[in-house]
């Protein structure tokens, strides 16, 4: 069995995957949301002291298992330092320990892999990357060979959805509560841009997008409504949606890979998940999706990552494990 740890962000969780079967025989998350949403958004220096405290927690229900490890793998980038560092500490400590191999996971390469959870890998395929820090597509075509055709340029959608909702005092996280409140909005009542609508970039920007939305909350003043909210919400929601399928669809349009994917924490918005059944129904292309409890960060889509590692015998000394937080790509750039 392999043990995988995840603390990229403001989520605490270990998982056990066995190597052969690729089941998953344990996983625990404690999510942070609560702690965080009183300042609109993720603290990195409160996030770390919480995975301090509860990283420990899970492990030592996982104790039993111990004897049946072979690898034990980690997140070491992207992600924020401080929280990287409390996952990479106990990840070290545990190699020395038991004696066994490490295994360094690139979190957006788990996010992937989320894709091929107690399930054999698809190749090659093109993936949608839409979570709290990237808004990426990226052409897999191996373990090692993922290529950036599209990245942002600005904002990500998870962060967009998370300051927008900041913007009307909904909470953190934004993604869950936008969607929810666009069900009963009208997304034609606010005309907001679609990002790089006239352009022919192959990127995604959403800092515009987002002072849009700002400067129609600002207009409403103090007498914003719950349907303004809703509405807005909506509106905004459409925009991103819009953004998305135009870029993607530029992409489609030039490669013939059949297989096509959606991951990252904000995959789990089933509007945007419902587009794009459309557009891949126009491109003849087979659409997957991570199930929903694996679409947010966890340590299953980490452990899915180094199973494929172990056999390639991928593994790193403990001394040699470095925090690499943030790495700015372009288009044309590969996840390393």
């Amino acid at each position: 069995m392999i043990l995988s740890i995840e603390s990229s962000c403001d989520d605490s969780s270990i998982a056990i995957t066995e190597i052969d079967s690729k089941k998953v025989v344990f996983h625990k998350k404690i999510s942070q949301e609560a702690k965080h949403s009183i300042y609109g958004g993720v603290v990195p220096e409160l996030a770390s002291r919480l995975h301090a405290i509860d990283l420990p927690i899970i492990l030592e229900e996982v104790k039993p298992y111990f004897k049946h490890l072979k690898a034990v793998s980690v997140t070491n980038q992207p992600g924020l330092g401080v929280t990287l560092l409390e996952g990479i500490s106990m990840a070290k400590a545990l190699a020395m320990l038991l004696n066994i191999p490490l295994i360094g996971v690139h979190h957006l390469k788990g996010h992937i892999y989320s894709l091929f959870i107690e399930k054999e890998i698809i190749e090659p395929i093109l993936v949608l990357l839409i979570s709290g820090g990237h808004t990426q597509i990226i052409e897999v075509r191996g373990r090692d060979k993922m290529k950036i055709l599209a990245t942002s340029i600005d904002d990500s959608v998870g962060e967009s959805f998370d300051k927008c909702a900041k913007m009307m005092g909904l909470g953190y996280p934004g993604g869950p509560i936008i969607e929810k409140l666009a069900r009963e909005g009208n997304e034609d009542r606010f005309d907001l841009p679609v990002p790089l609508k006239h352009s022919p970039l192959i990127a995604f920007s959403l800092s515009g997008l987002k002072n849009a939305v700002r400067l129609k909350i600002e207009g409403l003043g103090e007498a914003i409504t719950y349907q303004d909210r809703c509405d807005i919400s909506a509106s905004f929601q459409k925009a991103i949606k819009l953004h998305l399928l135009q870029k993607s669809k530029k992409v489609f349009a030039s490669c013939d890979i059949e297989d096509f994917a959606i991951v990252g924490g904000a995959s789990a918005n089933l509007y945007i998940r419902d587009a794009y059944k459309g557009i891949c129904k126009e491109f003849n292309k087979n659409i997957h999706f991570a199930p929903l409890e694996y679409c947010s960060d966890n340590a299953v889509m980490i452990g899915r990552y180094a199973i494929e590692a172990y056999y390639n015998k991928d593994f790193i000394e403990p001394n040699r494990l470095d925090i690499n937080p943030t790495k700015r790509v372009s288009n044309g750039d590969y996840l390393l």
